[in-house]
């Protein structure tokens, strides 16, 4: 643990909340992605997230599930204080900068510009800064101020409405900022702070219109895919997520949790990974993780379990009993076509987009649409459709899509 990172998060909650809600499809901001990206890259020693929290009653919940420290930022009535905030969690990171020289890394969680001198003092000072903001809502000068910088929406277990299936559900949401619920009360937020709400307007008008394209989640990991195809009814959104890692009641597998964990050490590091670092990162991620409750006696028993179901490869590592892991080898966007094709033929030819994820992990827990280039995992299957492995049609009596063979 002496050589591992220690890391400070700073979260300038309203920009993260509102940049989710206006950018991507209304959906609920989530710390949990984020504590899972962070989890592979060290040990997090302090989590602070600063707002006017009465404009934020369910999140604030949902943050306190994950020991996040709220600092409270309260609106003068008839004043905007659109910078308080802000200037807080400057302050206190400063101060921890020079206080804790222990913290080598400091997450600052934010897409504001304003941010851009205090990433480089912390340079400075020596420590390390990442990142993270909403794409569309993040200043295009504050990734090249970070020594890394991770997007929210390209992280994995953030699944992003596709741009043609938001428009149908962004015409109902004029009773979301009615007021009626605590968290509405954030679009009263937004037209305080310096005229977000025009800039939430411009938004919607902008998903509504069809997208005629990938994400730029593809155009980064550089494949040369099949472009995917709309549907051709414009069917309306059901009311689940198609596009769960895990449905409400089916968690993902200790299998599944191993594969996202060690293709997240992978990326983030440039050594190999053995056994050790894999299990703290794990327990990081869920701390009363124990490889007992699997029914294995050792962690080297359930990790060779997992290297004859093929999930990991192992090898000699540095030392003995600490050995090397490795994924397979990722397959191309065309053997995950195969893949699909072949989960759905299993089920009989015909299988709902609900749920279908967690049978094609399955077969292949370190599947990923995002590692192949997709937003989501919808958008996968209609790239598969467009390469004629399957077929996409929105069914009303099932209330969902309905994947076929093609």
């Amino acid at each position: 643990m002496d050589t591992e990172e220690r890391l400070a998060v700073f979260l300038d909650y309203e920009n993260l909340a509102l940049g989710a809600r206006e950018h991507l499809g209304g959906m609920t901001f989530d710390f949990q992605p984020i504590a899972d990206a962070l989890a592979v890259r060290g040990r997090v020693v302090t989590r602070r997230a600063y707002a006017d929290w009465s404009y934020f009653d369910e999140d604030r919940r949902m943050l306190t599930r994950h020991q996040v420290e709220l600092i409270e930022m309260p609106q003068r009535m008839g004043a905007s204080r659109k910078n308080a905030a802000d200037i807080k969690m400057v302050v206190d990171a400063i101060e921890m900068a020079f206080e804790r020289e222990y913290i080598s890394t400091f997450v600052m969680c934010t897409g504001d510009s304003d941010f851009s001198p205090l990433v480089s003092k912390l340079r400075e000072l020596d420590k390390r800064v990442i990142g993270v903001g909403v794409e569309k809502s993040t200043s295009r000068l504050l990734p090249g101020a970070c020594d890394e910088f991770l997007f929210y929406d390209r992280l994995e277990g953030v699944d992003v409405p596709d741009e043609s299936e938001r428009a149908p559900q962004r015409k109902k949401p004029a009773t979301r900022r009615s007021g009626t619920s605590s968290r509405s009360s954030a679009g009263s937020a937004s037209s305080t702070s310096g005229g977000r709400a025009k800039a939430t307007a411009t938004a919607e008008d902008k998903a509504a219109a069809p997208s005629s394209g990938p994400k730029g989640g593809r155009k980064k990991a550089g494949l040369s895919t099949p472009e995917p195809v709309d549907v051709p009814d414009t069917a309306p959104e059901p009311d689940h997520d198609e596009d769960d890692d895990a449905p409400a009641g089916e968690p993902p597998t200790m299998e599944v949790k191993v594969a996202q964990t060690l293709a997240g050490l992978q990326a983030s590091s440039s050594g190999s990974v053995t056994a050790s670092q894999l299990k703290r990162t794990l327990v990081r991620k869920e701390p009363t993780f124990s490889e007992s409750d699997y029914g294995f006696r050792t962690f080297g028993e359930f990790l060779r379990y997992l290297a004859d179901r093929e999930v990991i490869v192992l090898s000699d590592g540095p030392s003995s009993g600490d050995p090397v892991l490795e994924l397979p080898e990722q397959p191309d966007s065309a053997k995950a076509f195969d893949l699909l094709r072949d989960v759905v033929q299993e089920a009989g030819g015909t299988a709902a987009l609900s749920g279908l994820k967690n049978h094609v992990r399955k077969r292949r827990p370190d599947f990923s649409e995002k590692a192949l280039g997709y937003g989501g995992f919808l958008q996968f299957c209609k790239a598969a459709a467009a390469a004629d492995a399957v077929r996409l049609a929105w069914d009303e009596e099932a209330d969902d899509y309905l994947v076929t063979l093609g």
